[in-house]
């Protein structure tokens, strides 16, 4: 089955990472975030990721057309969101889905209400995927909701639900077209059942800009520009790539890009861990980097079992610890957690991602704020993860040591108070100071089943030996 993986290696990655980013300008802040008339838009554009990098957490939706077949086709049942090209689907049959396509259970309040109750402070939504079906009622082409038994307009119900719970709306788009005329190269299965005669891939290009204007001025601040699909380097430049980016901060300055704007190493399942050369973050898939980097801004975007696109075959789900754990390790190493939930066909979200969400939202309700505004642990080699914050350390414990002692090495300062989140509001742990560092003296018993947070606070920012 042909994957991203297949499409990754691509003989123009060197030259695209030897080409300098250009400056993008402007930033982009929740209005519930910005004081009107407080900030000169030279402090805006200094603050543009601040909003981003203390979210921590958000929500990845992957919902389309291809929802409908529920990852089965011709008797196989292990296919996603990429089912028209790994089943080999022509394109006159995969247009039938059209007629199918009536999601009457998407509700976009639950969807955000779920997600804001969890604690995923943005959600980012598929407004088109590979496929080429858009769920928006575009004014370019015709392969969009508009021409469904649905007919409404997913994009604006979801924009509008968003900050009705204090989530940022944004927007997943593909820059890859399997449907479009003008998009190149074909499928390579394709071959003598679409021609390219005819076929100019510049004037995609303007379909494709066309569209992101629409998403970009239909639907009020948009937090980001999440695009993927940027692999195929024979067509799709670095100067192309440039063009869109400038296209959207052109649009909308306070909107951030991420790195799949254009083909380079901080994509994808192969990312390496660097500062992209063109984009604010970098995109590793389904998998965390082994440790941040300083400076350099990143998201992990990762299933609940293995698919983005609803696979009703698909039930090996991760457990809520293992979310937990995904969350507090990507928050240890200085990144964000995207989390995907894919709905089913009528638009319902299914019941085993709602019970995971649900799980998160208890465990964010206590723990989040050793989450929300963090930083990078300090710390090397520690065998539990930790997230800082100007004047506190959060130490996340999913195993009660049977030492019950917890070793800082290093740090020089002690705290004014140390307590379990969660745990009996009046405990205070005991801490003594030694020349390896602090050690604190746990309570008998954890204080959360999935994974107890020990959190040291200071009167100043604390000091920790190198």
């Amino acid at each position: 089955m042909m994957k991203r993986r297949d499409f990754v290696h691509s003989s123009a990655q060197a030259a695209l990472l030897s080409l300098a980013a250009p400056t993008l300008a402007g930033a982009f802040a929740p209005e519930a975030a910005r004081a009107p008339g407080s900030a000169s838009s030279a402090t805006l554009a200094a603050d543009k990721m601040q909003w981003w990098r203390e979210a921590r957490f958000g929500m990845f939706v992957h919902f389309g057309i291809y929802s409908t077949l529920a990852g089965e086709w011709n008797g196989r049942t292990d296919y996603g969101e990429w089912i028209r090209n790994n089943a080999k689907i022509p394109l006159e049959q995969y247009d039938t889905l059209l007629e199918r396509f009536n999601p009457a259970a998407f509700d976009a309040d639950r969807l955000a209400a779920l997600a804001a109750a969890a604690g995923m402070r943005y959600l980012v939504i598929t407004t088109k995927h590979h496929d080429g079906f858009a769920l928006w009622p575009s004014r370019q082409g015709d392969f969009n909701v508009s021409r469904t038994p649905y007919r409404r307009d997913l994009m604006r119900a979801v924009a509008d639900a968003c900050r009705r719970h204090g989530v940022v709306p944004c927007w997943y788009h593909s820059i890859m077209d399997w449907h479009h005329p003008d998009y190149l190269p074909r499928r390579d299965w394709e071959k003598g059942m679409r021609t390219t005669e005819g076929a100019a891939f510049d004037r995609y290009v303007q379909y494709l800009h066309a569209q992101v204007e629409e998403l970009l001025t239909q639907y009020g601040d948009i937090g980001v520009m999440w695009f993927d699909g940027e692999w195929e380097g024979e067509t799709w430049t670095y100067a192309r790539g440039a063009a869109l980016a400038e296209h959207v901060h052109r649009l909308a300055p306070r909107t951030l890009i991420n790195s799949r704007v254009v083909g380079q190493a901080t994509n994808g399942l192969e990312a390496k861990l660097s500062r992209p050369s063109l984009g604010d973050f970098g995109t590793p898939e389904q998998k965390v980097p082994d440790r941040g980097l300083p400076g350099v801004d990143w998201e992990s975007c990762i299933t609940m079992n293995n698919n983005w696109g609803y696979n009703r075959a698909d039930n090996n789900w991760k457990s809520l610890s293992t979310l937990v754990g995904l969350l507090t390790e990507t928050a240890s190493k200085g990144g964000n957690l995207l989390l995907n939930v894919g709905p089913k066909g009528d638009g319902s979200i299914p019941a085993e991602s709602v019970e995971r969400l649900e799980g998160l939202a208890r465990w964010m309700k206590t723990h989040g704020e050793a989450i929300h505004g963090t930083q990078a642990s300090p710390f090397e080699g520690l065998a539990f993860r930790v997230t800082r914050s100007a004047r506190r350390i959060n130490c996340f414990l999913p195993a009660w040591p049977a030492s019950r002692e917890l070793l800082l090495p290093g740090l020089r300062t002690p705290p004014q108070r140390t307590r379990m989140l969660g745990g009996p509001p009046r405990l205070q742990l005991g801490v003594r100071m030694e020349d390896r560092g602090v050690v604190v003296t746990l309570a008998e018993r954890a204080s959360d089943p999935v994974c107890s947070v020990v959190t040291l606070e200071f009167d100043d920012e604390p000091v920790i030996a190198g």
